[in-house]
């Protein structure tokens, strides 16, 4: 249990409740959102940013769901992974298949494509600073510079989200917003 409390679209003001309905067409991300509900900026522009950035689909949902859920897994957030592999298993990976994407270099689900994602997705997270002109050229044979900075963004938030986790009470199992 959350040591912070767990806001509702009714906590919110009326101009805000819009931006609840269409986070909540997006997933079961309540619980987040109502973390960042306690700081109404952090909530309106994190969610008018991710909610703009779904509707522009500059990213792929594949290649995006193929990095989130690489992050969790480093990142060894169950609850991220498990509201993203099922949409990854919509776009042609199975949750099985999601569980091992760190072992993405003979992983039969995915292109070598897909695999760059993978790639880049555990450079940025555990090496950035290693992070050499060598992956950047790979990727803008496939990617714009403004997908590459999309996709550099949006790892990036991934790695700090289990920074939000408010631990729960001795003894009980924390859950992550």
């Amino acid at each position: 249990m959350s040591r912070v409390s767990i806001k509702t679209r009714d906590d919110l003001p009326e101009a805000l409740r819009p931006l609840w309905d269409k986070m909540t067409g997006y997933g079961a991300f309540e619980n987040q959102a109502g973390v960042m509900a306690h700081r109404l900026p952090i909530f309106k522009h994190m969610w008018s940013l991710l909610v703009d950035l779904a509707e522009e689909a500059n990213v792929s949902k594949r290649h995006l769901e193929l990095a989130l859920v690489t992050v969790s897994l480093l990142n060894k957030c169950d609850y991220c992974v498990s509201h993203h592999a099922p949409k990854l298993a919509v776009q042609g990976v199975s949750e099985q298949g999601a569980a091992r994407l760190v072992d993405y270099k003979d992983h039969p689900e995915l292109d070598e494509l897909d695999k760059l994602v993978v790639e880049y997705s555990i450079a940025v997270t555990n090496n950035w600073n290693k992070t050499r002109d060598e992956i950047f050229a790979r990727l803008r044979a496939h990617f714009s510079e403004a997908q590459i900075v999309e996709l550099t963004w949006r790892i990036a938030v991934r790695r700090l989200q289990p920074l939000q986790r408010y631990p729960a009470a001795r003894g009980r199992a924390g859950r992550a917003p």
